[in-house]
């Protein structure tokens, strides 16, 4: 059955929300750092770090951070001009950034949240690495939201304000690197209750909350400054939280697909007690495959490793079976192997194959005393890697025999997810002592207008068709349109220029993500003290955009756009009448869409389109 064909209501499909979106305010949440991104190129310097679990406050230790434990890495860090001690985590952090402190209860008063009378941060234990210090700095900001979908309302059970993680640049063999630009960003987290009931519901709740995030104005935009968690379950299944999921319009497919797969292996958890499944002793089968052909396994025995197994009782057929598009449960088995750094898995429901011969897998099945309604896994590796590799698949074979996990999973650019923690627990919070609490002030929040306002507002006030209109009011040029329009440019010129020219400037392969707000405005004041015709701007902005360090001013002269007045003008035009002297006598007006062409071939961006066709049309009426 395909995911869209399932009846969600009787699967008692259950799912809610968390959503971060950074926070595009001047300074880090608990320092004085800028908040701009860096090139890794840029960074001046290293810094390295080992990260271990610590106990909570009442003894316990987080089973996520436990496992993450497990696997010895080192994490390395580029640090900055820009990098702080408290980002390099030698000196304790400030408190609160008032601007992010302000924009958080912005958003909390547009999501109808209650706005709590104290903040205290608590440390979230991290030990990813994604974090210098081994903890995330956060606190609950509001409660008791809610937003309308067309399949009812949703609530917004809570929203914290928190520091952003460090930006994972390069995955090593033996730990990761990472950079320290990002960390600290303010960030907001906005969890839903878990109201929603079919992927549509929970795409459309998604795009309601971005918009109301993006009305704030104060919001960064762009690849990776929004991440959308997804919290999955069917009435059989259990809790998955699906992380990363960085397009909107991916969330119903997310959902959709992951309730395929725990609908799945509902089913495959039955046909195993039907069968009385059960999973074997792991143990080492390198002799099976002294002589092998098999180029993965011949590899790592050459290294000096092994070859370990573990017998799945009553599993034949099941270890293949599809759960997602080019997904199978064997490939959950394979996501926990490589989490100990195997490659991978083979099983016998895929073999032979990769050089593996048919005689090999009946050794391999004698070696575990495996019979034909049984199927064998095996992982080739380094002795240690393939030990830890093996358990590892085994624990999992045996949560397939009671359904479906609870977990934390990684969304992937297909829709399908991969397995990437268990999910974590209380046991990983404990409070923050170096940052006093903070009595916010609800009184001073004004709620911005909503996009949805704006586009409205755009086309009465402004007349705007609803497309342009909608295009700049979610655009995130918004606010450099509103401050243009406010200093006297005209609107549609405005919103053209930011929306349709900007494409096709990137289209083009310019560089318009070095266009800041400056060039803009400076381009448009040439333009409304007819220093510089509309025709000229396209080239004008691809001058800034190659030199960003340029004024329009000069970018005008750069692009060999000034200086040309009317005289100037009216001299193109008339050689081009007198070069087409016998078209002119012949068809008279009739000539000047063809000749129009021309002049604003040779004038092209000296002069605007009504000053050429005025003077053209002068010139041939002389001669009619």
């Amino acid at each position: 059955m395909s995911s869209s064909e399932y009846d969600y209501e009787s699967l008692g499909l259950v799912a809610g929300l968390e959503i971060h979106q950074q926070l595009n305010t001047e300074t880090k949440l608990f320092c004085a750092s800028p908040t701009a991104i860096r090139e890794p190129e840029e960074s001046e310097r290293t810094i390295t770090r080992f990260l271990h679990p610590t106990k909570s406050e009442l003894g316990e230790l987080d089973d996520a951070a436990l496992e993450e434990s497990r696997v010895d890495r080192e994490f390395e860090y580029l640090s900055y001009d820009t990098t702080c001690l408290v980002e390099e985590d030698d000196e304790p952090p400030s408190e609160v950034d008032d601007e992010a402190l302000a924009v958080a209860m912005q958003i909390a008063s547009l999501l109808d949240m209650s706005i709590v009378d104290q903040l205290h941060v608590m440390r979230k234990l991290v030990i990813d690495g994604s974090n210098t210090s081994g903890f995330q700095r956060t606190m609950l900001l509001g409660q008791e939201g809610e937003i309308q979908t067309s399949d009812g309302p949703v609530s917004v059970v809570d929203l914290l304000l928190e520091e952003e993680s460090a930006q994972r640049i390069e995955e090593r063999d033996d730990g990761v690197l990472y950079s320290l630009d990002r960390l600290g960003i303010p960030l907001v987290e906005i969890g839903t209750g878990p109201d929603i009931r079919s992927p549509q519901q929970a795409k459309e709740a998604a795009k309601r909350i971005g918009m109301l995030l993006r009305s704030t104005g104060k919001v960064k935009r762009g690849l990776g400054t929004i991440r959308q968690d997804v919290n999955v379950s069917i009435a059989e299944g259990a809790r998955v939280e699906v992380k990363g999921v960085q397009a909107l319009d991916q969330i119903d497919e997310i959902v959709e697909l992951e309730v395929q797969r725990q609908s799945e292996l509902v089913d495959i958890a039955a046909e195993l007690a039907e069968q009385g499944a059960s999973v074997g002793d792991t143990q080492d089968v390198t002799a099976v495959f002294e002589d092998t052909d098999s180029g993965v396994i011949g590899g790592a025995l050459g290294s000096g490793g092994n070859v370990t197994a573990v017998p799945l009782f009553g599993f034949d057929g099941l270890v293949g079976h599809e759960i997602q598009p080019d997904r199978r449960l064997g490939t959950e088995f394979s996501d926990h192997a490589k989490r100990h750094g195997a490659g991978g898995i083979f099983h016998t429901d895929e073999l032979p194959a990769y050089g593996v011969t048919d005689e090999e897998v009946a050794a391999l099945r004698e070696a575990v005393d495996a019979g034909p309604e049984d199927a064998v896994a095996i992982v080739a590796d380094d002795p240690e890697t393939a030990e830890l590799a093996i358990e590892a698949v085994a624990e999992r074979a045996e949560t397939a025999i009671e359904g479906v996990p609870e977990e934390t999973r990684d969304a992937t650019q297909e829709g399908t997810t991969r397995y990437l923690r268990p999910l974590p627990g209380a046991a990983r919070m404990y409070p923050e002592t170096d940052v006093p609490p903070v009595e916010p002030d609800p009184s001073e929040v004004e709620e911005p207008e909503l996009l949805t306002e704006k586009v409205e507002r755009y086309q009465a006030e402004f007349g705007l068709d609803s497309g342009l209109a909608e295009q700049v009011a979610y655009g995130r040029r918004m606010p450099l349109f509103e401050e243009a329009v406010a200093q006297g440019v005209d609107a549609t010129f405005a919103a053209s220029v930011l929306e349709s020219t900007v494409v096709e400037l990137r289209r083009d392969g310019v560089l318009v993500e070095n266009l800041a707000d400056a060039h803009f405005l400076g381009v448009f004041e040439l333009v409304s003290d007819d220093e510089l015709a509309k025709e000229g701007v396209e080239d004008v902005l691809t001058v800034l955009a190659e030199q960003p360090e340029m004024t329009a001013e000069e970018a005008v002269e750069e692009a060999g756009l000034g200086g040309v007045d009317e005289d100037d003008v009216r001299e193109v035009i008339v050689s081009v009448v007198e070069r087409n002297s016998e078209q002119v006598d012949e068809e008279g007006m009739a000539a000047f869409s063809g000749l129009m062409g021309e002049c604003m071939g040779q004038l092209r961006g000296k002069a605007d389109g009504e000053t050429i066709s005025s003077l053209l049309r002068e010139e041939i009426g002389k001669r009619s």
